[in-house]
């Protein structure tokens, strides 16, 4: 297993409730930074973190222990950019099968990386890119 691309709930489990995660998607997170290769979190990511965090769905300590991570040099989590890349990406992920646009975002950033997105997104997962789940 070589770097991956991490879905925003894919990562808020690994860092706090691992055991939440599937075993393929443990695995490829575990082994991706074991091996010293990145674990990439679409900068979308933090937005939706930091959204969420507004809406009462989930506390402040996801988005410190997830910043805390990105901050760590042992860490394997590496922020990704939404440049225009990604941007023009958006337009290979169907919006009838994936209508929410950070959900599409994060796709788009594994498509334009040519990695694997761990993600238990079943739209996602149905949208033509390789996923782990």
């Amino acid at each position: 297993m070589g770097p991956v691309v991490a879905d925003t709930h894919a990562i808020s489990w690994y860092i706090l409730e691992p055991g939440i995660l599937s075993t393929k998607a443990l695995v490829a997170f575990t082994e991706a930074e074991n091996a010293g290769f990145p674990i990439y979190l679409p900068s979308i990511s933090i937005v939706e973190i930091c959204y969420l965090i507004e809406k009462g769905r989930l506390t402040e300590t996801v988005l410190e222990r997830i910043l805390s991570a990105v901050d760590d040099p042992e860490a394997a989590v590496v922020i990704t950019p939404l440049d225009s890349a990604v941007a023009l990406a958006v337009r290979d992920i169907p919006r009838d099968l994936v209508p929410d646009m950070p959900d599409r975002i994060i796709a788009a950033t594994a498509l334009h990386l040519g990695l694997s997105l761990v993600t238990r997104d079943s739209k996602i997962q149905g949208c033509g890119i390789p996923t782990i789940w």
